[in-house]
This record gives structure tokens, sequence and C-alpha cells, in this order.
């Protein structure tokens, strides 16, 4: 797998659950209840015996799903974990000639970092993408935020402390690719087979991460002076505010009347979220599909709107992210 690729998975999932699984004969159970809960990413970490094994096992039954090693500390666990099937390998630290060995082979290798010197260790290996490991315990995201100023192309993947609730403050920091952790597979559920409720929490994280809500409801109205006298009635009824745009009047900050007939056949509902990007691929991943002639981008080609193809009830949908 190139590392641009890489990349874009691990940012499109932004959860990296980190696992260390006594087990083998679990191995597809678990890939099975991430993959339902909506996590198509695993970190296996070699802390345990039979790692390759795991990665052997969940490959084979997942093959989109993105499967790597963990605590690769030597050029023999990489080996191993490359001919398991391992597309990418995680350390704690930053060993030259692991990161090396593991790059000639074609396979992207997130070296663990704490500090400045760490950090440009990586990049004259020529990385541009590490690990933040213990995150929590070396500070956090004002360390982190602090740490990286000087070094504009370098991303980071937090691990260590990161969990649900504190996941999306680390995730708004753009130079951070996504974060890893081991919250959604506590040893107490593995260890009980308790598969679904391993799903679940999966579904609870994503959700969270996305973080959708209702922004506005469009109305398609047939002019201007329509316009003009629905946002006018909800004014005197409700004292909410007309605020006049180009080509619609907002009545507050919920309700947007078109001055024209837009998309949907009755109007649109826009729905915020944390990361177009991730819902995009978290939606896609359902099933759902967009209408990618309407995505709207930032300066910095980041994806700020899209709308779903299909409409529900006569309403077009679409995202918008949540500045």
């Amino acid at each position: 797998m190139d590392n641009k690729k890489y990349l874009e998975q691990l940012e499109c999932t932004g959860i990296v659950p980190v696992i260390k699984l006594e087990n083998t004969a679990d191995a597809v159970n678990l890939a099975k209840a991430l993959y339902d809960g909506g996590i198509r990413c695993a970190e296996v970490t070699f802390r345990a015996e039979g790692a390759d094994k795991v990665i052997s096992d969940m490959v084979k039954a997942y093959p989109d799903m993105l499967v790597g090693a963990g605590t690769v500390l030597t050029t023999d666990q990489c080996d191993r974990a490359i001919e398991a099937g391992a597309k990418f390998c995680v350390a704690p630290g930053l060993n030259p000639k692991v990161v090396e060995h593991c790059l000639k082979k074609g396979v992207p290798f997130t070296p663990g970092v704490a500090n400045g010197s760490q950090i440009e260790q990586a990049m004259e290996l020529g990385l541009d993408f590490v690990k933040f490991f213990p995150a929590e315990q070396a500070g956090g995201l004002p360390y982190i935020k602090a740490i990286s100023a000087p070094y504009s192309s370098m991303r980071f993947m937090p691990t260590g402390g990161v969990n649900e609730n504190n996941l999306n403050t680390y995730l708004a920091f753009r130079k951070i690719v996504c974060c890893g952790g081991s919250w959604i597979v506590p040893d107490k559920l593995v260890k009980a087979g308790d598969w679904e409720g391993i799903t679940a929490l999966c579904r609870s994280a994503v959700n969270k991460m996305l973080g959708f809500s209702t922004a506005h409801i469009g109305i398609n109205c047939e002019n201007e002076n329509e316009a003009m006298d629905v946002t006018g009635s909800f004014a005197k009824m409700f004292g909410w505010e007309q605020r006049p745009g180009s080509s619609s009047i907002f009545s507050d900050t919920l309700i947007e009347c078109m001055k024209s007939p837009f998309k949907g056949t009755k109007g649109h509902i826009a729905v915020s979220c944390n990361s177009v990007r991730r819902a995009v691929y978290q939606l896609g991943c359902k099933g759902v599909e967009f209408d990618m002639s309407t995505a709207k981008y930032d300066a910095d080609g980041r994806m700020t709107v899209v709308y779903l193809k299909d409409e529900f009830a006569g309403f077009a949908i679409h995202l918008t992210e949540r500045k």
C-alpha cells in the first residue's frame, strides 16, 4: 500500500483500535465486530503472541479492512507482519533500522515520537506521518500543537490516553490524521467474547466522532417575494430575525427560504458534522451515495459541503462541515 492511500484511509476512518489479542481464535470475530461498528481498521500489537496469525486471519476474512501491526520493534517482527498481510507497521518509538527495513519492502511504517529531535529523525527517514506517544501523558493536544509548529509537513496519530471524550478535541487539529486507542476493544469484552458490546462501542465512537446534527432546513419558494413573506411570518410569530442573502433569506439560523426553487422537490435539509470527508466515507460504507458534482472545498482542498443523491420525503440532504 502506498503512503498516500494509507493516510487517506486512516483519515477517513479516524479511529485506529489498538488490539492485544491473547486468543488468536477470536481474530475473525473481533474483526467482524469492528467492521460492523464502522471501524474498518485495526492495529494488532506484537505485545501478544500470535499477532501475525491474528493479522493473517483478519486480512483473509476482510480484505478491504486496513489491518496493520503494532509494537513492531525488530526487523524479524516486521517480516512476520508483512508476510501475514499487514498493510502498515507501527512502533512506540523510532528505530531507524526497523523503519528503513519496512519501507524498503514497500510497507508504510509509523514510528512513535515524543519530541522535536525524534520528529526531525523521522523526517530524515523520509516520513511525513508519525505516532505521537504517549499522547496524554506527554502533554496532550497543547503539546502537540506546540511541538508541531516548526514542522509544517508532519502529521500525527496521537495514541495513549485518547478516548471517546477527548477524541474530537484531537481530531479538530488539522495536523492530526487519526487517533489510536484501545478503549473500543476493552480486554473485559474481548475475553468475554462480547462482540456485540464491542460493535456498540465502535458505533458510539463513530457517531460521536462524526457529530451529526441538523444545521438548517431549506424551503423552496417560488420567488423572492414568497421567501420574504414566509420569513416575515416567522418574524411576526416568533421574533426570528430576517437575514437576506443572495439566493435565500434566513429566518433566524435554522430556516432558509430559497428565492427560487433549488435542490429537492420541497427543499433541503442541511446536516452538520465534524468532518464531511469522514462522514462521506462512513455513510458510503452503509451504501449511501453522494452527488460529488455538488461537493465544495475550502482553500486547503478540504471538502466542506456535499449532497446525497437521494431525497427524503421530498427533501434533498446535504452535509456541511461544522466550523
